[in-house]
């Protein structure tokens, strides 16, 4: 049975991944903002604090032993570049410090596939929080989806077409699997998997690896 310390539990990822967890019988605290505390899934216990601010939850992290970051701004789009640096950089930062306080044994990464034609602030800011995990001296599974997929979050389903064509081209296939689609269940799937068999060192899992992933 693992313990596990989730920020944004009550997001798209999260309240899912806690929810799985959960029913797998192992143990979730969630952090939370003040007065949100009614949308972790039941059986979560709830943090109340600041994802941005390390200090105002790092005390409640231990047990647990794994500590997945999963705030970030929704729906990215180059347009919110500021915002990556403001939130998802610094919550990445927050919870890579508080993860160390903890003395955790695993921190669980939702980065994003690189190098892309697009998102670039995004995939900076990423990158940035890569290297803050690699500095810590954490060990980590870091996730590198491209886009994925879920209630709310379909429209690249109108790429498939051209995904296609670009798999059956040996000059674009690899671009075309890195950067693939990825299954919200595929998501939970391999970040469940990961809880459960922690990783030594820093261990990276691409687009074609995520999509292997069942529950």
């Amino acid at each position: 049975m693992a313990h596990v310390f989730l920020t944004g539990a009550t997001g798209f990822m999260g309240q899912r991944l806690s929810a799985e967890l959960l029913r797998r019988g192992h143990v979730v605290r969630g952090l939370v903002r003040p007065g949100a505390e009614s949308r972790l899934q039941a059986g979560c216990e709830g943090v109340t604090g600041d994802p941005l601010d390390a200090a105002s939850y790092r005390d409640a992290v231990a047990p647990a032993d794994t500590f997945v970051q999963l705030v970030g701004v929704s729906h990215p789009s180059p347009a919110k570049a500021a915002q990556f640096r403001k939130v998802d950089l610094v919550a990445a930062k927050a919870g890579v410090a508080a993860a160390t306080f903890a003395d955790v044994r695993q921190f669980l990464y939702v980065s994003v596939a690189h190098p892309a034609p697009m998102m670039h602030e995004y995939i900076a800011v990423r990158s940035e929080a890569e290297k803050a995990i690699g500095d810590a001296g954490l060990n980590a599974t870091i996730l590198r989806p491209w886009y994925v997929l879920g209630p709310g979050r379909r429209w690249p389903l109108i790429l498939l077409p051209a995904y296609w064509l670009m798999e059956a081209l040996p000059a674009t296939r690899d671009s075309a699997r890195r950067l693939g689609l990825v299954k919200l269940p595929q998501m939970i799937a391999a970040m469940v998997d990961a809880v459960e068999h922690p990783a030594k060192g820093i261990r990276v899992l691409e687009v074609p690896a995520i999509r292997e992933c069942r529950l």
